[in-house]
Parts: C-alpha cells; structure tokens; sequence
C-alpha cells in the first residue's frame, strides 16, 4: 500500500462487492462495487440484517441460503472460508448470478467478530451480446427485455439443428408466466410490462451464456441449450422454475411473485425448426393443465425423480 493511502479509499475502488458484518449478521461496511452489482446502497443496507428481505442470497436449485445454509454464519461458526455461486436479489426485483467468497474476522485474541463477504457478479448476459452485431439487434431483438425475438429464435433453431445427423443436437425450454392475464387486469399493463423485463432478467442469468434466451411474443419464453442430458435438461428445467418463483416484482405498496409453467424437449433428428419447439410447448401446456409452476419434461427426454422439494413433475407419453 502506497504511503498515506486510505484502506477505506481502497475498499471503494475494488471491482468486487464487499460488505462486512458482526456477529449479528447486520452491515457495517458497504462498498461501491456491491451498490453497482445490487443496486442497494450502503444507506439502505448499514445497519441491517443481512437476510433482512433485501440480498436474500439463493442457491443455484432456487432454494434460499440465508437461514442456516447461510455461508457467513457458517463461516463466523467454524472459521472456516467458503466460495460459493449463487444468486443474489437485485433491487429491481431480478437475481443476479454472483460468485461469493465469505471469510470470518477476528479480534486480536483471535476471536471471531464478524465476518466479510467479497462478490463478483457472474453473469453470462455480455456473451450472449457478443453473438448479436448492431444490425442484427435492430432485427432480432424483442425490444421490451432485451432478448431475442421471434425471428432470432428461428435463425438460432436452424444453426443449432443442422447437427441432428450427429444425434440430439440442442434441448428447447419453453416457459410461460402463470395467470399473465390476469396480472395485466389487475395492475395494468405498465406493470404487466415490469413483470416480463423481470422474469426475463432472471432467465437471461440462469440459463447461463451459452443458451439463447428468448421471448417470441405475449407471455411466453423459449431457451435453446445444447447438446445436453435428458437428467441436466431436467436440472436446468427445475432451476428455471424454482428461481423465478423467487423473484419478485414491485407495485406500489406490495411486492408481487410471479410463477412460471415450463417444458423442456431434446431435439430429435429430422427436426424442422419448430417441431422441437412444439414438443416443448405442448409439454409447457401440460404443466399448466397440472396445476402451474412445475415442469413437464416431452417424452423424449426420459423422467427421473426430482428431491421433494422441487415440486410434482409430470411426463407426457
């Protein structure tokens, strides 16, 4: 360190978010990196509980970590360090991809006071940028949230299909928010219009950069990935749903949760480049006719058993 440097002045000039908590979990340090990755400021967090409904930090299944999983307070308990990935509220509502390192504090005596937590944002959203020139944006991009639109979605099927000779080539998720509607009529159509950006935000990062995810109109969503597993399709089927059930929206006074019904198919070979997509979306249908916010895997993806805790999965025939 330079003589005369301020450590504080350090702290503010790091690339990675940083907050530091005492033995009660509550903020009493805030840098400008975690405002940026975050959107909360060291005023809305100083002095808080760290879970207090605002981070509420979710692990890659959608579950949440700040109870008992939660990587500080195990980490003030045993001293230990822990690195982890998971997801961290955004305060537009949205989850933000990050990779955590938690270390414990110590007195002089060696007792530990507290603990600190460095993240970097880890989102793949520039990647999926890259593939997109300026020109194509101005054709292929849905202009609401970003993401591709109909005609990309198309373009992006026909590459990813070419290689069905070699066998299944690509997996296609078709997600859809529950009672969409239903939300527009009740609280209007700007906030109809929050809600999409949001969810889409949410399945931009956890579908990861090298899936193509969409929105080709109304309500409805659709990721490309691939080549991929039936049992890792399933997986990824499972985290989409589970993590968007935790986003939340707000309006006014309430904040609002929002649900998705999701299908997931394999491609298959002779595959035009919208019959996987169809396959999907009957399957997406079935999930809705079972009740919302689960999963239905097309039968060319073979079932296995989800935890209990990842809700009724049903397979069409």
């Amino acid at each position: 360190m330079a003589e005369g440097t301020d450590p504080s002045t350090l702290l503010e000039s790091m690339a990675e978010g940083m907050y530091v908590v005492d033995r009660d979990r509550k903020v009493s340090y805030w840098n400008a990196a975690a405002t940026v990755i975050t959107g909360y400021s060291a005023a809305e967090l100083m002095g808080r509980f760290c879970g207090d409904n605002l981070l509420n930090h979710v692990d890659e299944a959608g579950e949440g970590l700040c109870g008992n999983r939660c990587p500080l307070r195990e980490t003030m308990e045993d001293g230990a360090p822990r690195q982890i990935r998971s997801y961290v509220h955004h305060r537009d509502g949205h989850l933000v991809p990050v990779r955590i390192s938690a270390r414990a504090l110590r007195d002089g005596a060696g007792v530990i006071t507290g603990a600190v937590e460095t993240f970097t944002d880890d989102s793949n959203l520039e990647e999926t940028e890259k593939r997109l020139s300026i020109a194509e944006r101005l054709l292929m991009t849905d202009h609401l949230t970003g993401l591709g639109n109909r005609r990309f979605l198309e373009h992006r099927l026909a590459e990813r299909l070419q290689a069905n000779v070699l066998g299944p080539s690509c997996a296609v998720v078709a997600i859809d928010i529950d009672r969409f509607k239903l939300l527009n009529d009740n609280h209007g159509h700007v906030f109809g219009d929050s809600v999409l950006s949001t969810v889409a935000k949410t399945l931009a990062h956890v579908a990861g950069g090298d899936a193509d995810v969409t929105r080709p109109g109304g309500d409805e969503f659709v990721i490309l990935v691939g080549p991929t597993s039936p049992s890792d399709l399933e997986t990824l089927a499972s985290r989409i749903r589970a993590t968007v059930a935790q986003t939340r929206i707000a309006d006014g006074g309430i904040t609002l949760r929002v649900t998705v019904s999701v299908g997931a198919a394999l491609s298959r070979a002779g595959d035009t480049p919208w019959s996987a997509v169809k396959r999907a979306d009957d399957a997406m249908l079935g999930a809705k006719r079972g009740g919302r916010n689960r999963i239905v895997m097309s039968s060319s993806a073979p079932a296995s058993e989800l935890p209990e805790a990842s809700r009724t999965v049903a397979f069409e025939e």
